[in-house]
């Protein structure tokens, strides 16, 4: 017979110890239920009683009190009775005191706040369904929140029905995307971050003036796949210095170049004098293409690499500046690992850690940092630290379509 912890059967991972004596909270629960996952088993979040069933640990969490780790597994289970014994012990051994250094900013830039208000808002004041190309701002999570919200997310105008309203993603598209838009007589709420919008303009002016336009950028990405759609046949793609080495253009001397706007801002800066050195006469952007929240970014984390011992980066796979982040730490020799949800974090990363760097990819909901201190916190007391380099204060207007929406 099964123990009343488990009667829908799976693994259940306390969220809170119930003894005689009272109630210990277990803030770590979605560490182990993350790890549980990852090994195949299903997984139930709750209360658990201690009874003979239970396994459970109690981490000293000093003037925060203390907290507790605790699963339990189906008796007649012993697949996940093994599990939920080896993943207990595995988070109890890396419990103890730490040190988390918060990078400021993180998370949401003034890009990306727009564009996920953008769906926001037309979902509230569209009777007719909403489509989405693409994804609004590479992040799973938000994804997937506007998506139960009624957002319909496509990956190309022919999945839209004609008339229909369709929202196009903060990376941009080429003017086929719009022109195709156009045909079909959709309705069309442009999402694009207004700094993506800059580099497409001077994309078209250099264009126009006959010059040969080198885009720095990652092939495939939505952002570099718009630019270059601005004047392909003037537009040639280049990702690393070796890659200008090979360049042979008809007049070197009418050359500009462009980049993405979420790249590394030292690797990017290889490739830029990279082309100054093989095209002297090389004109640039008036202003830097990369975003001013990317640069953040980086150079918040910059300030607090060399105390930690490892540096988490919430963000998506998919999310460029996320993984430039990860990127960076790394080269300056420190461990990093890329995480969509605090359950991704794996006990083996925490061995020796007593000092952690913590920040999020512009497109990463605040919400998840704190949801990654919160877990961290039931492993053992935590003092939080921010190193802000900067604060920003930039804001982007809405599209006018969305704020006649409103208004009306």
């Amino acid at each position: 017979m099964n123990s009343p912890h488990h009667g829908t059967g799976g693994v259940l991972v306390a969220t809170a110890l119930r003894t005689e004596a009272g109630e210990i909270p277990a803030p770590a629960a979605l560490l182990l239920a993350g790890d549980l996952r990852r090994r195949g088993l299903p997984v139930r979040t709750g209360p658990l009683h201690l009874d003979e069933h239970a396994r459970h640990a109690t981490i000293d969490r000093g003037a925060l009190g203390a907290a507790g780790l605790g699963v339990a597994a189906p008796p007649d289970d012993p697949v996940a009775l093994a599990a939920a014994e080896q993943v207990l012990a595995e988070w109890s051994a890396v419990a103890g005191p730490r040190s988390i250094l918060l990078a400021s900013p993180r998370s949401f830039c003034a890009g990306v706040e727009r564009a996920i208000e953008i769906v926001e808002r037309t979902l509230e004041t569209r009777t007719n369904p909403v489509y989405v190309r693409k994804q609004i701002v590479h992040n799973t999570y938000v994804v997937e929140d506007l998506a139960a919200r009624g957002a319909i997310f496509v990956d190309e105008l022919d999945e839209v029905p004609d008339g229909s309203t369709v929202v196009f993603s903060a990376h941009g598209v080429s003017p086929a995307v719009r022109t195709e838009a156009t045909q079909r007589g959709l309705e069309v709420i442009d999402g694009t971050c207004p700094l993506v919008t800059k580099v497409h303009a001077e994309a078209r002016r250099y264009a126009a003036r006959g010059d040969t336009i080198v885009l720095i950028g990652h092939a495939g990405h939505e952002e570099v796949e718009g630019t270059l759609g601005e004047a392909p046949e003037a537009t040639i793609l280049v990702e690393t210095p070796e890659d200008v080495v090979g360049l042979d253009l008809a007049d070197p001397a009418r050359v500009s170049y462009l980049t993405q706007t979420t790249l590394a801002i030292d690797e990017t800066a290889e490739v830029v004098e990279a082309l100054r050195t093989k095209f002297p006469l090389l004109h640039e952007p008036p202003s830097d293409d990369i975003c001013y929240a990317t640069t953040n970014r980086q150079n918040s984390l910059k300030a607090v690499i060399d105390e930690s011992d490892l540096v988490l980066v919430v963000g998506s796979t998919n999310s460029s500046n996320s993984v430039r982040l990860v990127e960076l730490s790394r080269r300056n020799g420190t461990p990093a690992q890329l995480i969509d949800r605090v359950g991704d974090i794996r006990a083996e990363w925490l061995a020796g850690v007593r000092v952690l760097g913590l920040t999020a990819g512009a497109s990463a909901p605040p919400a998840l940092v704190e949801e990654v201190v919160t877990a961290l916190g039931g492993l053992g007391e935590i003092t939080r630290t921010e190193r802000e380099v900067t604060r920003e204060t930039v804001h982007f207007g809405l599209p006018a379509a969305v704020r006649r929406g409103v208004e009306s």
